[in-house]
């Protein structure tokens, strides 16, 4: 899978297991890989509390510039399904990312509107080379999704980076953003440890 995957986040493989059924689902269309397989992608949405195990990663994550942390997010898990031949034969593999934001307790930026513009100019350009590597970008109807950042703007996330921006269905993207202010306030739910596997598939 390519870096645009291995980059998201800062959690690592999850397997879907207890919990109730993911906020939404999105299954990509199936893509051809370098390789000659093919490649289907689903990305399972939250947001849900991090684990213990992805706290502690961030904890030092923030500890690590000299921040408090604040809380952490689990916003969604990847889902990668290879087919394709190993050694002549037919082989399948695939694994999950989790994608998380730590919110460690950057400062406010000034300059939060100016980013967004950046993203604006460069958006349509993003979709298209998401939608090389994973198909087409997610619509409702005609409507495309939003791109979610995940290290926020206003917090000091790139605009354009390629390991930032998750499309993400409209409702899902209200519910984020409402998430934020929480996650980055001090005593919130969001630094109480969840579940290891918050979702069914």
């Amino acid at each position: 899978m390519s870096a645009a995957v291995a980059l998201v986040g800062c959690g690592a493989a999850t397997v879907g297991g207890g919990g109730s059924p993911a906020r939404a689902t999105w299954v990509g269309s199936v893509v051809r890989t370098p390789d000659g397989g093919q490649l289907r992608t689903t990305i399972y949405y939250g947001p849900w509390q991090c684990s213990a195990a992805f706290l502690s990663r961030c904890e030092s994550k923030c500890a690590a510039q000299g921040l408090p942390l604040m809380g952490c997010m689990w916003l969604a898990d990847i889902k990668g399904d290879w087919q394709g031949r190993y050694l002549f034969m037919p082989a399948e593999a695939g694994g999950r990312l989790a994608i998380t934001h730590c919110c460690c307790d950057y400062p406010a930026v000034s300059n939060g509107e100016a980013q967004r513009k950046i993203w604006e100019r460069g958006r349509t350009a993003f979709r298209r080379d998401w939608s090389s590597e994973f198909g087409d970008w997610p619509k409702t109807g005609k409507t495309s999704w939003p791109g979610h950042h995940i290290y926020d703007l206003l917090h000091g996330g790139p605009p354009l980076a390629p390991g930032n921006i998750l499309p993400v269905p409209p409702d899902v993207h209200l519910d984020f953003n409402s998430a934020y202010p929480a996650c980055y306030a001090p005593g919130g739910k969001w630094l109480a440890p969840g579940p290891e596997r918050p979702y069914v598939d």
